[in-house]
């Protein structure tokens, strides 16, 4: 058509550019830009817009307060849900614990902490009542609307639907098109594009149902490592119910105020999160305590068996949890995971009363010299039965 100008490209080139944006196109990131209409749909007026966009500006330390520096409050009170953890309290938890305190009282707290923590990571901030007032105009925005979610990443999903449809196209165009008249480049195409769609499948159906590594961040920034590595508290003191339950169980702020109730400063968080456990012991609301280990329902397990009776360490599954300040799944606790235990783990009969009394042939086996010893599967521990009935 004249006056327009057409570009032709042939098939082989379109495959092989579909093919980099399938390889290269992945991205990922957050967004923490201005939206007015965001501020309009929570119902604030153009002042308060303004209050709330100046707070958030001198929050961010992109401008200098009227003593001539910017503080920046992000980098150690964070705005977005993170997975990684972060000692000082977030933006969120700063908010909600200060929404009942007076203009007089918030400020003090910014500018005339009492906890070592928070002199140390306050020191030197100046700043002018109207300015503490923006800060606090963002803050109650911040309650209002909670921390940043990160964008969701689709990569992985675009990456292996982008390779099957291009396998695809290889494949009809080889077979029944056959525009592309060098058959090698399909090939290539071809192998390249089946290698990595088996590779996801793989790796996806491994990690089917599985959750090794899981770690998520609990409500009260808790450290084992602290508690049970630093101060070497036994396991058993926090989840007493381990030893005869099925369940290891969450332990009672209650609990928790036996030694807090002296000890107000946390070693890395300060007072905030020991202050916590006071609230929800005067408010009489339960910690919500986010589980990590969990079985398929198909599963039965006893802690009582393990812990109780076989009078393993907590360590065998749990891993290093004393040198964790975030404890996350160990273990891939897979049905095979839990068989190569039984398999190879060795019966303490002599030591143990339970399986000398209720195991006497074995029992005597090992002190006659005819068996060395015996393991989990020799008493049954690979049946079915024993956990799928």
């Amino acid at each position: 058509m004249k006056g327009r100008r057409v570009i032709k490209i042939s098939g082989a080139k379109l495959i092989i550019l579909l093919s980099g944006i399938i390889f290269f196109g992945e991205t990922n990131g957050y967004s923490n830009n201005y939206n007015e209409s965001a501020y309009e749909e929570n119902g604030h007026s153009g002042g308060q817009k303004h209050s709330i966009e100046r707070g958030k500006r001198l929050f961010f330390g992109l401008v200098a307060t009227e003593s001539g520096k910017a503080f920046d409050c992000v980098s150690c009170h964070n705005i977005n849900i993170i997975d990684t953890l972060n000692w000082n309290p977030s933006a969120l938890d700063i908010a909600l614990s200060t929404a009942d305190l007076d203009s007089l009282s918030f400020a003090n707290l910014v500018l005339n902490p009492v906890t070592p923590k928070s002199v140390e990571a306050h020191e030197g901030i100046s700043l002018t009542g109207e300015e503490l007032q923006f800060i606090r105009a963002y803050m109650e925005d911040v309650a209002h609307t909670g921390l940043e979610k990160p964008k969701p990443v689709l990569g992985g999903i675009l990456l292996f639907l982008g390779l099957t449809v291009l396998f695809i196209l290889a494949l009809t165009d080889l077979i029944v098109i056959k525009y592309i008249k060098k058959s090698y480049i399909h090939m290539v195409i071809l192998l390249i594009t089946s290698v990595w769609i088996t590779k996801i499948l793989v790796e996806e159906g491994w990690t089917l149902g599985k959750s090794q590594d899981y770690a998520p961040l609990q409500p009260i920034k808790f450290s084992h490592k602290v508690h049970a590595g630093d101060q070497q508290i036994d396991c058993q003191y926090c989840h007493s119910a381990a030893e005869f339950s099925k369940t290891a169980g969450f332990p009672a702020a209650n609990l928790c105020l036996n030694c807090h109730i002296l000890v107000r400063d946390g070693s890395n968080s300060g007072r905030f999160e020991i202050n916590k456990i006071h609230n929800a012991v005067d408010s009489m609301n339960l910690i919500e305590w986010i589980r990590i280990h969990r079985l398929p329902d198909h599963v039965f397990f006893s802690h009582a068996q393990h812990v109780g009776v076989a009078k393993l360490d907590c360590q065998e599954c749990h891993g290093p949890v004393e040198e964790m300040h975030v404890v996350g799944q160990f273990a891939d606790l897979s049905m095979g995971w839990c068989l190569d235990c039984h398999r190879t783990k060795k019966v303490d009969f002599l030591e143990n009363d339970y399986y000398g009394m209720t195991f006497e042939s074995y029992h005597d086996k090992i002190i006659s010299g005819e068996i060395d010893s015996v393991t989990v599967a020799d008493l049954g521990g690979t049946d079915c039965m024993k956990c799928h009935y």
